[in-house]
C-alpha cells in the first residue's frame, strides 16, 4: 500500500460501484424522457385545424410515459420484462401519451390523454420495471444482477446505441485554411436546440470582408449588413459589437465599405430578401428573409424577432474572434481537444428521430382532422391520432442503425461474447469521421484525453484512434438548466451587455453560459474563483464547466466560459487546500467501508469534476510529493 495511487483506488472503486458501467447512456436516456420529450411538444404547442365552417385548435400538454407493455394476439395488454422480450423476440417499449385538448374561440371544450406512440425503453433506465430492483428480485425475473443495462431490446435483440463525438454546440470554433495559396479564416458556430441545429459560418475573404454562410440562403451575406438586419443600424453601434479596441476596429474598415450602400435595418432586410428569394413577390420575399433571421440564424439563443438584439452580439463576439485570429492574438481552436468535443449518446440521438416522427404525426393528423370535416371533438382527434408513425420510425432505426440523412450503423447489436466484452460495448465512442481517409491529428492520442479515454483500448486497422472507450473515471456531464446559473452571476455582479459601460466592455471580461453571452464583468479571473468556490460549497451542480482564457496579448478579449451542456466527459480531481490533498486516510477509510459514498465528497468540495476546458486554468499534479 505504499503506492500512492494504489491507495485511493476505493473512490474509483466507490464511483463505479453506485454508478454502473453504462451510467452514461442512462442519464442521457432519462433525461430525454423528463424533458427531451416534453420540449419537442411543446416546440409544436398547438395545432390549428381549419375547416371552412369551423375552425377550432388543438391545445398539446403534458407527457406521460406508462410502464412497459405488449399486445397479445387476442388484444389483451400485459405488462413485461425484458427477459420476457428478448425470449418472446417482441420490443420492450412503453407506450406515451399526451394531453391534447380542443379550444375554440379560447375556451378548453375538452381535454383528455391520447396514446401517441410507444418508445423503446432502455433496460435499467427510469422507466424500465427493473429500476432500483435488489438482487433478490433480479434473480426472480430471470434477470443478471450484474447486468448494467444500457441496451435496447427491439424484437427480441439487444441494442445498444453507441456514443458518438460530436464538435461542441453553440461555441465559436476558428480556424485557419489554406486555400489554393491564400490564408482563409473562418469562424463556424453549430447552434443547437433539441434536435434541430443549424451551422453558421463566418469567413474573411481576401480583401478584409466578412461574409456569413447561413443555412437556408444560397448566397452569402456581408457580416455588417446582416447584424443591421437584426437592428443595429449604424457603423458605431456595429463596431462596437465586435470590439472597442481600435486595433480591431480598423480591420473592419473593408466590411463597412462593402455594405456602405444599406444604411438602416429595413434596407438590409429588403437587401437579404432579394438575395434569398429572387423573383417572388416583395411581401414573400420580406417574410422569408424574417424567418431566415429568426429561425436559421443562431436558433439557440431563441427564434422570435425579440431575440435579435442579442443575435446581432452574438454575431459581433464571432467576428471579433476571427479578427483576433487574423491578427494572431489567439492561435486558431484545436479540433481534437476535448474541451471542443461532446459526446451524444441515446437521448440527443432518440430527440433527432422523435422530432421528426412528431411532426410527420402532426401532419398526418391536421389532415386526417380537416378532411373528416363535421366530425369533431376529443374522440375525433384521438381518432385521428396514427400512433404507429412514432412506433414504427423509432423501432424501425434503433433495430437496422439506420438514422436518415445516410447515417448509418448508429446502434448495433450488444456484443455478449463474455462479460468483459459487454462493459467493453457499453462505454464504446465513435467518432464520426469516415475510417478511409487518414485523419492522422484525430486518431492520435491527445493530450486532453488523459482520465477521460482509455489510451489503450482501441481497435487496430482501419477505424484505430476512430473508436475509442470512456476511461473508469470518466463521467459524462448531465444537463443544468442554465437559468439558475445566470440568475447566480448576474447576482455576483455581472453586468447585462445592454447597460454595461464603455470601459467595462473594453477591459472587462465577456462572460458566456452556453454559447450565451450574458455580459461583461470587470475581472473575470476573480469571478471564476468565486463561481468555483460556489460549485464547491454545493451551491451550483458539480458538472458545470467554468473556464476562463486570456491570451497574452495587451488589448485582447478576456472570455469566462460557463458550461452546463450535456456530453462533455469530466473527471474527478482531488482538490489540495495550504499544500495537503483535502482526501485523507481518514476519509478513505471511511468510504472502504461504505460510510461515505463519492457523491458526499462532491459534496463537501474534497472532490471536483473538471471537463477539459476548465483543466487549462487548472494546476494538476499526479504525486502528492509534488503539491506546492
Amino acid at each position: 500500500m505504499a503506492d500512492p495511487s494504489v491507495k485511493r483506488w476505493p473512490v474509483i472503486q466507490d464511483i463505479l460501484k453506485r454508478e454502473g458501467i453504462a451510467r452514461q447512456h442512462l442519464n442521457s436516456f432519462d433525461e430525454f424522457l423528463e424533458r427531451g420529450l416534453q420540449s419537442i411538444i411543446n416546440e409544436v404547442g398547438q395545432i390549428e385545424i381549419e375547416n371552412a365552417e369551423y375552425p377550432y385548435k388543438i391545445q398539446l400538454g403534458k407527457v406521460k410515459l406508462q410502464q412497459p407493455r405488449m399486445m397479445e394476439l387476442d388484444g389483451s395488454i400485459t405488462h413485461i420484462t425484458p427477459a420476457e422480450a428478448r425470449l418472446r423476440n417482441v420490443s420492450y417499449s412503453a407506450p406515451v401519451m399526451m394531453e391534447a385538448s380542443v379550444v375554440e374561440d379560447g375556451k378548453i371544450l375538452e381535454s383528455r390523454f391520447v396514446h401517441i406512440g410507444d418508445v423503446p425503453v432502455m433496460a435499467k433506465s427510469n422507466a424500465c420495471i427493473l429500476h432500483n430492483f435488489s438482487t433478490q428480485k433480479l434473480v426472480e425475473h430471470g434477470e443478471d444482477p450484474n447486468d448494467p443495462g444500457g441496451y435496447f431490446i427491439i424484437n427480441g435483440s439487444e441494442r445498444v446505441i453507441v456514443g458518438l463525438e460530436d464538435l461542441s454546440y453553440n461555441k465559436i470554433i476558428v480556424d485557419r485554411e489554406s486555400v489554393g495559396g491564400n490564408t482563409v479564416f473562418k469562424a463556424k458556430v453549430y447552434s443547437s436546440i433539441v434536435g434541430y441545429r443549424a451551422k453558421l459560418e463566418l469567413v474573411m475573404k481576401n480583401d478584409g470582408l466578412i461574409v456569413a454562410r447561413i443555412p437556408g440562403s444560397p448566397v452569402d451575406i456581408p457580416v455588417v449588413t446582416l447584424t443591421r438586419a437584426l437592428g443595429l443600424e449604424s457603423d458605431r453601434e456595429i463596431a462596437a459589437a465586435v470590439s472597442l479596441v481600435d486595433e480591431i476596429q480598423n480591420e473592419l474598415e473593408g466590411s463597412f465599405e462593402k455594405a456602405g450602400d444599406v444604411p438602416t435595418a429595413k434596407d438590409a432586410i429588403v437587401y437579404i430578401s432579394k438575395r434569398i428569394a429572387p423573383g417572388m413577390l416583395e411581401e414573400f420575399q420580406i417574410k422569408r428573409a424574417e424567418t431566415l433571421l429568426d429561425w436559421g440564424l443562431l436558433p439557440h439563443l431563441g427564434k422570435h424577432p425579440e431575440n435579435r438584439k442579442e443575435k446581432a452580439q452574438f454575431l459581433g463576439e464571432a467576428a471579433c474572434k476571427l479578427l483576433e485570429l487574423k491578427l494572431g492574438w489567439i492561435s486558431p481552436d484545436d479540433k481534437d481537444h476535448y474541451g471542443n468535443k461532446v459526446i451524444k449518446f441515446a437521448g440527443q440521438m432518440l430527440a433527432d428521430l422523435f422530432r421528426t416522427a412528431f411532426r410527420n404525426l402532426v401532419r398526418d393528423m391536421k389532415y386526417q382532422l380537416e378532411r373528416s370535416g363535421q366530425k369533431r371533438g376529443i374522440n375525433a382527434v384521438a381518432a385521428a391520432i396514427r400512433p404507429g408513425i412514432i412506433t414504427d420510425k423509432l423501432n424501425n432505426a434503433i433495430a437496422t442503425g439506420n438514422w436518415g440523412r445516410g447515417r448509418v450503423g448508429v446502434t448495433q447489436l450488444l456484443d455478449r461474447t463474455n462479460y468483459l466484452s459487454t462493459i467493453s460495448h457499453l462505454r464504446r465512442i465513435q467518432s464520426p469521421l469516415s475510417r478511409t481517409q487518414p485523419n492522422f491529428e484525430a486518431r492520435d492520442l491527445h493530450a486532453t484525453h488523459f482520465g477521460r479515454i482509455c489510451p489503450s483500448e482501441t481497435p487496430e486497422g482501419s477505424n484505430c484512434g476512430l473508436v475509442k472507450n470512456l476511461a473508469l473515471s470518466g463521467i459524462i456531464s448531465v444537463n443544468v438548466p442554465s437559468e439558475e446559473i445566470v440568475e447566480k452571476l448576474y447576482d455576483l455582479g455581472t453586468i447585462h451587455f445592454f447597460d454595461a459601460k464603455e470601459d467595462v466592455k473594453k477591459d472587462g471580461a465577456r462572460i458566456f453560459v452556453d454559447g450565451r453571452l450574458i455580459g461583461y464583468y470587470k475581472d473575470g479571473a476573480q469571478l471564476a474563483e468565486s463561481l468555483r468556490e460556489l460549485r464547491r460549497n454545493s451551491k451550483i451542480h458539480p458538472h458545470v464547466g467554468i473556464s476562463f482564457h486570456k491570451s497574452e496579448i495587451e488589448g485582447s478579449t478576456k472570455r469566462l466560459y460557463v458550461n452546463c451542456n450535456a456530453g462533455r466527459v469530466l473527471r474527478p480531481l482531488i482538490i489540495i487546500k495550504d499544500n495537503k490533498p483535502l482526501l485523507t486516510q481518514d476519509l478513505l477509510d471511511k468510504i472502504s467501508k461504505k460510510l461515505l459514498s463519492w457523491t458526499d465528497l462532491l459534496r463537501m468540495g474534497v472532490l471536483e469534476m473538471i471537463d477539459a476546458n476548465e483543466e487549462e486554468n487548472c494546476y494538476i499534479t499526479l504525486d502528492e510529493k509534488d503539491a506546492k
